[in-house]
């Protein structure tokens, strides 16, 4: 099984910029896909940015130019740098793994407050 913990949440205005941190412990060695989610108020959760253990990215158009995600293998921790935040990016954001086993693991989520 895999823990993960977010960091980096917070109160930003329109335009400004945040870095998301996620770090796993636990089963690591079965990581594959680590990624970010969100979930805005009366909305469903939706997928922000994905990265395999091989650095292959994906990203939800709505992000796309604004948000980048990265990895750091060595340290187990995924990362999103978002840039050009707007208002609408508001959300609780989530970091989430997938085993090679195709388990999925969540974090507790971290609030993304962008003031217009």
């Amino acid at each position: 099984q895999v823990q993960l913990v977010e960091s980096g949440g917070g109160l930003v205005q329109a335009g400004g910029s945040l870095r998301l941190s996620c770090a796993a412990s636990g089963s690591i060695f079965s990581i594959n896909t680590m990624g970010w989610f969100r979930r805005a108020p009366g909305k469903q959760r939706e997928l922000v940015a994905t990265i395999t253990s091989g650095g292959g990215t994906n990203y939800d158009d709505s992000v796309k130019g604004r948000f980048t995600i990265s990895r750091n293998n060595a340290k187990n921790t995924v990362y999103l740098e978002m840039n050009s935040l707007k208002s609408e990016d508001t959300a609780v954001y989530y970091c989430y793994c997938r085993s090679a086993s195709h388990y999925d693991s969540w974090g507790q989520g971290t609030q993304v407050t962008v003031s217009s």
